[in-house]
């Protein structure tokens, strides 16, 4: 295949990876460079592609989008114990039009994927994340979005795309293949009870910022069950990044940004991962770190990342059957990873792209609500979707 629309990493990258250290990262990355070209990927698991397109922001002002910065610091960091093998292909600079950026970017994703590379992409605005998603049409019948962000980002879908409504774009916009749009980490005052009371009626999630720094590890199923998942760089608190990417006094610390990235590398059935609403500025070490370490933590994930076996094979799992009411609710264990799951009932004459969906990652909490008398929240949600 062709990648004859992804430009090389910058000669200044590469001359500064010469003189990193022989054991940091950079000396182990496969790269597209001017002088050779795309890298053989046939051993690898990661890509990393930058897409310089930010021109649906709602804020743009024509500045251009560099990513030297973020590479310069993630090469100079030291892998960890690791198996896998990562490319990085360069950059997708902006198309003739936006829409010719999103082909690229639908290319690029559909390639990558069918030669089971996940991609981690850079971008740029977060309306991205819906070239993303249409790069799914012919991959999977359903897909599952988790937004990490303080917005849910739905906005008019009977405007033009921008970066503060592409949610609303994916949901109305055929072919229908969105399952589930997960939030994690909205602020309620940036959001419309509108749009707050739409997420609702959809029996989409969303979490409070507040609840999900108060236990981190809640977002490990929900991320479990992603196909993409999407970092608007807006959900860091002010505090973590440089001038030019300040949002707001609240959001994820350092920490907790970097421990969502690597629930998302866990998670088997992540296949792209994208970090989103970059500001390059000439003061820019601490953004350029924080996204460095976002994507080490993320490939910290993939490595640890460990296939349950078969549920239908009692030898590898725990079945708990509970009754709450009059529904009987089925959880599993898996033996190997202490997971958890819970049954979603498959109902008859019912949308057959959903069969694949009827085991839902949940938590052990989960479990013991259920066995207090309460339904929890995601199994509801989930069997309500599945009777449409």
């Amino acid at each position: 295949m062709n990648f004859n629309f992804l430009t090389p990493v910058s000669d200044a990258v590469l001359a500064h990876n010469e003189l990193i250290a022989e054991q940091a990262l950079g000396k182990k990355i496969k790269m597209h460079s001017r002088q050779n070209g795309i890298p053989d990927l046939d051993d690898v698991q990661i890509a990393i592609i930058g897409v310089q397109e930010n021109r649906n922001d709602v804020n743009y002002f024509g500045t251009a989008l560099n990513f030297d910065a973020i590479r310069k610091t993630l090469y100079t960091l030291f892998p960890g114990n690791w198996y896998t093998t990562i490319a990085d292909l360069g950059d997708i600079e902006p198309g003739e039009t936006v829409e010719d950026t999103y082909f690229a970017i639908r290319t690029a994703i559909n390639v990558l994927i069918e030669k089971k590379i996940t991609p981690v992409i850079l971008g740029g605005s977060q309306d991205l994340t819906y070239a993303n998603y249409r790069a799914f049409d012919n991959l999977l019948p359903m897909v599952n979005i988790v937004n990490v962000d303080s917005n849910f980002d739905l906005g008019d879908a009977n405007l033009p795309i921008k970066n503060n409504s592409y949610i609303g774009k994916v949901i109305v916009e055929e072919p229908y293949n969105l399952f589930n749009y997960t939030t994690i980490g909205y602020q309620t005052y940036f959001n419309s009870q509108e749009e707050i009371d739409l997420i609702e009626k959809l029996y989409f999630e969303a979490y409070r910022l507040g609840e999900v720094s108060a236990n981190i590890s809640m977002v490990e199923p929900l991320l479990r069950d992603a196909d993409i998942v999407s970092i608007d760089l807006k959900s860091v608190k002010a505090s973590e990044v440089s001038d030019n990417q300040k949002y707001s006094p609240n959001g994820f610390s350092g920490k907790e940004i970097c421990a969502i990235s690597r629930y998302a590398g866990i998670s088997n059935k992540v296949n792209t991962f994208g970090i989103y609403e970059y500001h390059n500025s000439k003061n820019d070490s601490a953004t350029s770190m924080l996204i460095a370490q976002m994507i080490w933590y993320f490939v910290e994930g993939v490595n640890c990342r460990v296939k349950d076996d078969d549920f239908t094979n009692e030898k590898y799992v725990q079945k708990y059957n509970v009754l709450v009411e009059d529904d009987e609710l089925i959880f599993y264990k898996s033996l190997k990873t202490s997971r958890w799951w819970i049954e979603i009932p498959f109902l008859p004459n019912v949308n057959n792209k959903l069969k694949k969906h009827t085991l839902l990652p949940c938590m052990h909490a989960d479990y013991v609500q259920a066995t207090q008398g309460e339904i929890p929240e995601r199994w509801y949600k989930a069997y309500r979707k599945n009777s449409f």
